[in-house]
């Protein structure tokens, strides 16, 4: 096993116990490589009055995943930092009708080195990521979101 994987593990066990609503959404391993963030979902405690994925359960499985994409990304930079999704717009282009995932990955090392300048320079900054939400190779929800991490005092 990886070092990411058991970070991204041990991070989900923690990520449980500080939101509840996590260990209710049938949450599964996740897969974290240092540049690109798996969460998967089961549809059963996801689902709505249609038999679909709940759309708000597909807006938290996103902005969950970008948030711990850039928590993550943090620590491993040695920050302790709390992080809060700034803004996001959401497109949902096609019904969920099974288990989903959520999948981001970290922008091009030009606006990661933006960040972490305003990081070091402020103890804060901003990081603007993209989340699909997919059943299988369908993607079925987009998410483009502003995340702002606040070096902790």
């Amino acid at each position: 096993m990886s070092n990411y994987q058991q970070t991204s593990e041990q991070f989900l066990d923690w990520l449980k116990g500080q939101i509840p609503l996590i260990s209710h959404m049938g949450l599964g391993k996740p897969a974290y490589d240092g540049a690109s963030l798996t969460l998967s979902a089961a549809l059963a405690p996801n689902v709505n009055d249609k038999g679909t994925g709940f759309g708000g359960s597909l807006a938290t499985l996103a902005t969950l995943c970008g948030w711990a994409m850039v928590t993550l990304y943090l620590r491993e930079q040695g920050r302790d930092c709390d992080v809060m999704i700034r803004d996001s717009q959401l497109k949902y282009v096609s019904p969920v009708t099974g288990d989903f995932t959520a999948i981001t990955r970290l922008p091009e090392q030009a606006e990661l080195d933006t960040f972490m300048t305003f990081m070091d320079s402020k103890g804060r900054g901003r990081l603007n990521l993209n989340v699909e939400i997919r059943q299988g190779d369908t993607v079925a929800m987009t998410l483009s979101g502003a995340y702002v991490a606040v070096e902790r005092r």
